[in-house]
């Protein structure tokens, strides 16, 4: 494995085997994840995703899979943004088993972030879903003057769930344009744009979905000013072998970006993919002789 493929997705696997189309009970969702943090592959774990509605519930189900440092949440937020921020932070002054430490809540307009901003609790950093058929610039830029963060959903169960790589693709380039860092969820439990079944049940629908490298790697080459026009053609990429992974860096045809460069972007801008399943993206990275 290169240097610069373990710089990508370090860490960035952000656990949510609770949701769809997992949607798994939470003692299997918590067993699992016990189970992918003593894996070879755990460099690439992140955080357990859970909603708010279910910590308690939670707490009873970690309790004895936890013995030394606390894990880290990713915690979803209802309807009720001021009372469930309250509750995050009564969650992380309290003896529990876990720390909140990233909360993904919907807005869809500057009213709504500024009650996001004015209710995130210190230690907490905020991501906000954004609609993602419209222009995100103004509400990215209002997220910026507030210090939070983007967070944009990448597919779903249902084909017309998943955004069109236009839209992905000026989503990222205009949260790199004002500095606002950003994570992926739904769709993105594959590492390069390809067809998938979309749930796991006999006879599902089929789709290409969004390759989370595809995602990641934009992100990467926002950094080295890639165009309007190549940026989706990024996100469209079905082969793997145009990335080039080395231990200097990554390239994609005529972009290059040094790895001591994504260790950077990594930190400040493409901060994790939330993913039903930690097995298929370690699976398919093996698939294509990149771990």
């Amino acid at each position: 494995m290169t240097n610069s493929l373990r710089t990508l997705v370090a860490g960035a696997v952000d656990y949510a085997g609770l949701f769809p189309p997992a949607g798994l009970d939470m003692e299997s969702a918590v067993s699992n994840y016990a189970r992918y943090a003593d894996a070879d592959q755990s460099w690439m774990l992140g955080r357990f995703v859970v909603s708010v509605s279910r910590l308690d519930e939670f707490n009873a189900a970690a309790r004895s899979h936890i013995a030394g440092v606390p894990w880290r949440l990713a915690v979803v937020i209802g309807d009720d943004v001021a009372g469930d921020f309250e509750r995050i932070a009564r969650y992380n002054s309290g003896k529990n088993v876990a720390r909140i430490d990233m909360a993904e809540v919907k807005a869809e307009s500057t009213a709504q972030i500024d009650e996001i901003a004015r209710s995130t609790p210190p230690g907490v950093r905020a991501f906000v879903e954004l609609p993602s058929a419209d222009d995100p610039r103004p509400l990215v830029g209002a997220l910026a003057e507030r210090r939070l963060r983007a967070k944009i959903r990448a597919g779903g169960v249902k084909a017309n769930m998943i955004p069109s790589p236009e839209n992905v693709a000026r989503f990222v380039r205009a949260c790199y344009g004002q500095s606002v860092g950003f994570k992926g969820t739904a769709g993105l439990h594959h590492p390069v744009r390809a067809e998938h079944a979309l749930t796991y049940e006999p006879h599902a629908e089929r789709a290409v979905m969004h390759g989370f490298l595809n995602v990641m790697l934009l992100a990467a080459f926002c950094h080295n000013g890639i165009g309007v026009a190549d940026a989706p053609r990024l996100i469209r990429e079905e082969n793997a072998a145009n990335f080039h992974f080395s231990d200097d860096g990554v390239r994609w045809e005529d972009y290059f970006v040094a790895d001591r460069e994504l260790v950077s972007i990594r930190r400040r801008f493409a901060i994790s993919f939330g993913s039903c399943s930690f097995e298929e993206p370690v699976a398919d990275l093996k698939k294509l002789n990149l771990i």
